[in-house]
């Protein structure tokens, strides 16, 4: 198993994965997977997640359901990957103070799941798993079939095992192409 320890590497060798072998995903693998998204910071410390872990073959084809036929190339990984972390949000709590949200954003929710996300995904990759973030999909359709409540939303799949391939890092931008100082 391939093992990622500097941090840079981690961060520049992670690529979304959506082609998997047929191996099943340690407990103890998924537990650290879990624990570095439980450590990700969030707006007031309001950690305004909860993940429902799919293993189950019919539960995931219902999930797939859930995607468009076309246009989504993860659509085979929600069933592919011997693990899907479906990441859902409460609502109404991230980037709120006293009921009312305090941005011109609004709910805050996307930033604190987007950070907590990219933990899982780095540390996944540190020990040898992949994952992509699947954003394409009906959510109220999901939400159903997940049993998820009201004032949750589920917002992203993410599919997590052992790569079948990895790929070369698409483009970069440069630093200076997005880099601007004092002002845009």
């Amino acid at each position: 198993m391939h093992r990622v320890n500097n941090l840079m590497e981690m961060i520049k060798g992670r690529r979304s994965i959506r082609s998997y072998i047929e191996k099943d995903v340690p407990e103890e693998l998924l537990s650290q997977v879990l624990e570095a998204f439980r450590w990700a910071p969030s707006w007031a410390n309001t950690q305004c997640w909860e993940v429902i872990v799919i293993k189950d073959g019919s539960m995931k084809r219902k999930l797939q359901g859930c995607m468009p036929a076309k246009g989504n190339p993860a659509v085979n990984a929600v069933v592919q990957a011997p693990v899907v972390l479906v990441v859902c949000a409460r609502l109404g709590v991230s980037g709120y103070y006293k009921d009312a949200p305090v941005t011109k954003f609004g709910d805050w929710f996307m930033y604190d799941l987007g950070i907590a996300s990219q933990n899982l995904c780095l540390a996944a990759h540190s020990l040898g798993l992949g994952t992509v973030i699947v954003g394409v999909f009906d959510h109220d359709r999901a939400g159903d079939v997940l049993n998820v409540p009201e004032g949750y939303e589920p917002v992203t799949f993410i599919p997590v095992g052992y790569p079948e391939k990895t790929g070369p890092a698409p483009r970069r931008r440069e630093i200076s192409e997005f880099t601007h100082y004092e002002t845009f």
